[in-house]
């Protein structure tokens, strides 16, 4: 499988719903609808949609029945990196090679845009297939919420490394990156129709993942000082073995999908085993 292919075209076609379904830029407010677009065009790699059309072909399915998944999705990761960079948060000035949104607009706008954000992708998920709706917005609002991506980046933000071991750092990573993965795969899976046995053997599939997902950027990232950090309990090669091993337990579980599941696999590794 190209997986740089799949990313590509998994990105073009969740781009261009998201440009559809988000105000234009002269829409009034003005200010906050460009404030919303600033960071989301052009985006990242685009994972998370990515694993949401997997999801759905894992189990059968299209990957336009994942669609509004796939933007919700992108859509809750968005705002949360516009409100990770806040100067009350972790005072970035620059993402994906551009000011971040309160630096290109101010404080207050990207609190708002972020707000914004968020609202949006329950709105885009709410007119999905009625059938599987309410599952499908309980997934998302608890991924987002306090138990996961909020919770995790409170404790990573209040994160003692004296105090913690390593399972305090894995419980961070795998609210605040993994639980997001999760119900990208999740998600997808369930707006295609997958049954409740499928969709818990693909929560624990991008749990793992995600876990393994934040490691390999505790690698990446090994010499900028994170205190939350895998590495900093195992050192590099230990970090390693741990993501590897994440990463095979992940793959073991994907079995029952037999070839369906090939896309999810081969993101899984390509999202690990980055530039290695």
């Amino acid at each position: 499988m190209d997986v740089e292919g799949y990313l590509a075209a998994s990105a073009a076609r969740v781009d261009k719903f998201l440009d559809g379904v988000l105000p234009a830029i002269e829409e009034p407010p003005t200010r906050l609808h460009a404030a919303m677009r600033h960071l989301l065009f052009p985006g990242g790699k685009r994972l998370r949609p990515a694993l949401a059309f997997a999801g759905a072909e894992a189990v059968g399915g299209t990957a336009e029945a994942a669609l509004p998944a796939a933007a919700a999705v992108e859509l809750i990761h968005t705002y949360s990196l516009v409100h990770d960079d806040l100067p009350c948060m972790d005072d970035d000035v620059e993402r994906r090679g551009m000011p971040t949104v309160h630096v290109a607009f101010d404080e207050a706008t990207a609190v708002l845009a972020g707000d914004a954000l968020q609202a949006a992708a329950f709105e885009v998920l709410a007119r999905a297939a009625p059938q599987h709706v309410p599952g499908a917005l309980a997934d998302l609002a608890r991924a987002a919420g306090s138990r996961e991506l909020v919770g995790g980046q409170a404790d990573d933000l209040a994160f003692d490394a004296e105090g913690a071991g390593l399972e305090a750092v894995e419980s961070v990573h795998a609210r605040k990156s993994a639980a997001l993965i999760a119900c990208s795969v999740v998600s997808g899976a369930r707006l295609a129709g997958a049954d409740e046995e499928a969709l818990a053997r693909l929560a624990r599939f991008g749990r793992d993942v995600g876990v393994a997902f934040q490691i390999a950027d505790d690698l990446l990232d090994a010499d900028e000082g994170d205190q939350c950090s895998v590495v900093g309990h195992l050192g590099a090669d230990g970090a390693l073995r741990r993501a590897e091993s994440l990463l095979s337990r992940a793959l073991d579980g994907l079995a029952p999908f037999g070839s369906g599941a090939d896309a999810l696999r081969e993101l899984s590794r390509f999202a690990v085993r980055r530039d290695r």
